[in-house]
């Protein structure tokens, strides 16, 4: 994404919680003479700012023009990632844009390989299914998230339900009071002319 040398650009993320997030991120910054994005931005960093759902700041650090973060989520549900330059140029003379190549990876841990190639075949196969159980765990953490997240909307349509529901009732209710005070009304003025 592209963003301004001293905007802040924040994306959303809705993750389960004790989740291992890991991101990647590189900057281009945007050369007027070449009219390209130059392969690397030096002397340019970036604020990275994490937010839990409770507001909550569970990162905040500043990093050069390419790096790696990680945080791991204390709650579920949907985590603020906040990019900003550290520049500090004035924003008339900060004109020039940023091209930001991000990559998030949630809840995985990747092996590494030349690790793994290195000792015998045991702890390999023993390597490999420690990695296999760990993305059961976290497969089972994503399960429990969507099932929470399914109870809570369950919760907010029964309500929503209940309240229509009672709202007609009301409605109703209402409707025949009028009706009937209209009809006494009318009969009493009838009454009243002489017209019965």
């Amino acid at each position: 994404f592209h963003i301004g040398e001293r905007e802040e650009k924040c994306i959303i993320e809705d993750i389960p919680s004790d989740t291992l997030v890991v991101g990647n991120y590189k900057v281009q910054r945007w050369d007027i003479h070449k009219h390209d994005f130059l392969e690397s931005a030096p002397g340019l960093g970036m604020f990275v700012t994490v937010t839990s759902p409770t507001g909550e700041v569970l990162l905040s650090k500043l990093y050069g023009p390419q790096g790696t973060f990680s945080f791991t989520s204390n709650l579920s549900g949907e985590h603020i990632i906040c990019f900003q330059s550290n520049s500090t140029r004035f924003a008339v003379i900060a004109g020039s844009k940023l091209r930001i190549h991000l990559d998030i990876r949630v809840g995985e841990h990747f092996l590494d390989e030349s690790a793994i190639q290195a000792k015998d075949k045991v702890d390999e196969v023993n390597v490999r299914l420690e990695h296999l159980i760990e993305q059961i765990h976290h497969v089972t953490r994503e399960q429990d998230y969507e099932r929470e997240r399914e109870e809570k909307f369950r919760k907010t349509s029964e309500e929503t339900n209940s309240n229509i529901l009672w709202w007609a009732i009301v409605q109703t209710l209402i409707l025949i009071s009028v009706g009937i005070w209209q009809i006494k009304s009318l009969r009493d003025f009838f009454i009243a002319k002489k017209l019965v």
